[in-house]
């Protein structure tokens, strides 16, 4: 029997190649898309269209969400009260939309990640080894992205972030530094840095370095193709279906 998928977030960016990689994946059936405004993707005549969460999850057993903030907090409040498994890919979320996410979790199985990559999922893990491992080198964090990004620094950025400081047992919100302007004095020891570049259609690229006198070492992740995060969400969407309640990483579908 095949596993009925919605999208939240059919009309943004992803939302054409979550609809064609659905479809690509015999074990899914596309049920139902939401759009805020116009679908100028085409679907096969019996699929859901509207404009109501609700109506998307009660056609769906698993939701893929790449979608605004906003919409992530109203599917976290209506999937309490009609659970499903939800794979969510939203970025900018706020704690109060985190915390939404972990309340879900306690009632059905919910795979959340900043970037549906294979290729990130094993640089977060690299990362946390190289900072733990080389502790007397200055992390700083780089990410460039398209234009028409609204959030910065992107959501992976911040992931690949926080495990540098786990590293080091470090509170990101404590080290981290996201701008330097002027007379500001030299680097301290713990900081870790997160820029943000912005421009033209580039995917994604994310670089985090590891300097030190006399040498340096650069861990660099690009996406060529929006397509890794969308058949990456399709892939966890089949996976996560099979699952219990709980809240689950990318590294966990990949088993990584």
């Amino acid at each position: 029997m095949s596993i009925k998928v919605g999208i939240l977030g059919a009309t943004g960016r992803m939302g054409a190649h979550l609809i064609k990689n659905v479809q690509e994946d015999e074990a899914l059936e596309l049920a139902a898309v939401h759009v805020y405004d116009e679908l100028k993707t085409p679907v096969p005549e019996g699929i859901l269209v509207t404009n109501s969460i609700q109506a998307l999850l009660e056609a769906s057993d698993v939701v893929i969400d790449f979608s605004a903030p906003s919409a992530t907090q109203e599917l976290c409040e209506r999937a309490i009260e009609t659970p499903r498994a939800l794979v969510i890919a939203t970025t900018g979320l706020s704690v109060h939309q985190q915390n939404l996410i972990e309340e879900c979790a306690a009632k059905m199985p919910v795979l959340y990640a900043s970037n549906m990559s294979a290729g990130i999922a094993l640089l977060k893990q690299l990362v946390e080894k190289v900072s733990a491992t080389l502790r007397d080198f200055d992390i700083e964090i780089v990410e460039m992205h398209h234009r028409h990004k609204v959030d910065a620094p992107s959501g992976t950025a911040l992931t690949l972030a926080e495990f540098a400081a786990k590293g080091r047992d470090l509170d990101l919100d404590k080290v981290r530094v996201s701008g330097r302007d002027g007379q500001i004095g030299p680097r301290s020891k713990d900081e870790i840095a997160v820029m943000a570049l912005r421009g033209g259609d580039i995917v994604g690229r994310h670089t985090v370095g590891f300097y030190n006198d006399g040498e340096y070492i650069e861990l660099t992740h690009v996406a060529t193709s929006r397509e890794t995060f969308s058949k990456g969400a399709v892939r966890a969407a089949r996976w996560l279906s099979r699952q219990e309640a709980g809240l689950y990483s990318i590294n966990d579908c990949l088993g990584i």
